[in-house]
């Protein structure tokens, strides 16, 4: 993996969530990087994105093997994910496109604080 992308992704997500916490009070995610899957023998680094309230989590991975491509899944942060996971090029993953993403599956209140 390259820092490279890794950085692209956190940078992205850093955004993101800055604009979230702007717009929505009731959405309160946190975000982390792990690259604990490299010790298990993988080559790859996640991030998770929480929403502490809803229980919700979107996950995103950055293999080696394919460093412009991030697999995602929507999930719960109780629950394993599930086996499949959906691609999306790394160059199409904009700060919007998250923002959406973090709106859409986290958010109870489609209302935008003022």
């Amino acid at each position: 993996m390259t820092d490279k992308n890794l950085k692209i992704l956190c940078d992205i997500a850093t955004q993101a969530h800055s604009r979230i916490k702007q717009d929505f009070e009731e959405i309160d995610p946190i975000v982390g990087v792990s690259q604990k899957m490299r010790e298990s023998g993988i080559a790859a680094d996640v991030m998770t994105i929480d929403c502490l309230r809803s229980g919700k989590r979107i996950i995103l991975i950055l293999h080696d093997q394919q460093p412009d491509i991030i697999s995602y899944q929507f999930t719960f942060k109780t629950q394993d994910p599930a086996e499949q996971f959906e691609d999306v090029p790394l160059a199409e993953l904009s700060t919007d496109k998250l923002y959406d993403w973090m709106k859409d599956y986290f958010s109870n209140a489609p209302h935008v604080k003022h």
